[in-house]
């Protein structure tokens, strides 16, 4: 078994094209190391150069001690996992699309897959665009956006404590409230972010005060997972935002309801990047698949035309709050995340 380390690896395509971009990146012997982003992210051609499939264009690779960039595969010690696998390498790498596997089946597949990896303790690279698989699995998660390495950290760190808006959102089901906001402050007093037509104040003591105060008068954006907001009956006992539920959203074992509250969203452009043009569905896609792929192209087109956003709350059945009408939610304050206008946080990420 061995480690790996990944120290400034960039690939360029001879068409010009950037796939992966000054990454570099050490995992532990016997870590299980979970490559998780959007198609087109660089993950699978960073596990290319590893398995020595594809040469790197500037950087070095280096497996245990050995200097692997002019390897053969052969000569790597490592297996490129495209089925069933038997022997023992000191490094597996795994590209993780599985055609044809429903969900349970997959769920199934990836329990036996994880238990017999770290029986052997094995040192794993998996790549996944399912932030589930990566959660169920992962040691730790490396975040790949545009080829570069956006985060890294145990799927606890990544969810909680995650360095930038695009790791928020890609990460976590329902998806996190991202809010296009404005820095306030009193220095010594309060810091505060204003969303329009409401308000949530940080007070000094709070460690993100100072840093949130150095931004004043700058644009943010302000995370809120849904899980952060607590229907309240008293709308001026702490941090509350308020608005009327619009629906609700049956998930089985919790309800989630849509509240609009005047806020506007953050700009899709900075957190995700520029939209894909949606692809045409697939020739002999079901009339659902068409209709759902009709949707997605008619909500990316409107995306940056609407500025208003609705919140997404997580609401327990007893709290009473399955009708429409006006709703007040308790926030979370120390749940928040804040992010200056580029994405990133604007306060220390723990690591």
């Amino acid at each position: 078994m061995a480690g790996i380390l990944l120290d400034a690896v960039s690939k360029v395509y001879p068409n010009g094209q950037l796939a992966v971009d000054d990454l570099s990146l050490e995992i532990a012997d016997g870590e299980f190391f979970v490559l998780l982003g959007p198609a087109d992210a660089g993950k699978s051609t960073l596990l290319r150069m590893i398995a020595g499939l594809e040469s790197p264009t500037s950087g070095k690779l280096w497996l245990g001690d050995r200097l692997i960039d002019d390897l053969d595969p052969a000569d790597r010690g490592v297996e490129l996992v495209t089925g069933p696998f038997d022997g023992e390498p000191g490094v597996l790498l795994f590209d993780a699309p599985r055609p044809g596997v429903d969900a349970a089946g997959t769920l199934r597949v990836l329990d036996r897959f994880r238990t017999l990896v770290r029986e052997r303790r094995t040192t794993t690279v998996y790549v996944t665009s399912d932030h589930v698989e990566a959660l169920t699995l992962a040691d730790r998660i490396g975040i790949m956006r545009d080829g570069r390495l956006e985060d890294a950290g145990t799927p606890t760190q990544i969810h909680d404590d995650p360095a930038t808006a695009f790791t928020a959102r890609f990460l976590g089901a329902p998806t996190i409230n991202l809010l296009a906001a404005t820095a306030r402050a009193v220095p010594g007093s309060e810091a505060m972010l204003d969303l329009g037509g409401q308000r949530l104040t940080v007070p000094w003591h709070d460690p993100r005060a100072e840093a949130i105060a150095r931004l004043d008068g700058a644009p943010i954006i302000v995370g809120i997972r849904p899980d952060a907001l607590t229907p309240t009956g008293d709308p001026h006992n702490g941090p509350v935002l308020s608005g009327h539920i619009r629906e609700h959203e049956h998930r089985g074992h919790e309800w989630l309801a849509h509240v609009e509250a005047g806020l506007r969203a953050a700009d899709p452009a900075v957190i995700m990047g520029p939209e894909p043009v949606p692809a045409s569905p697939r020739p002999g896609a079901s009339m659902t698949g068409r209709a759902l792929a009709a949707l997605c192209g008619r909500t990316a087109a409107a995306t940056g035309a609407r500025q208003r956003t609705e919140l997404l709350a997580r609401l327990n059945i007893g709290h009473g709050q399955r009708n429409e009408g006006t709703v007040h939610l308790a926030v979370d304050l120390a749940r928040i995340l804040v992010f200056d206008e580029s994405g990133r946080r604007v306060d220390p990420v723990h690591r």
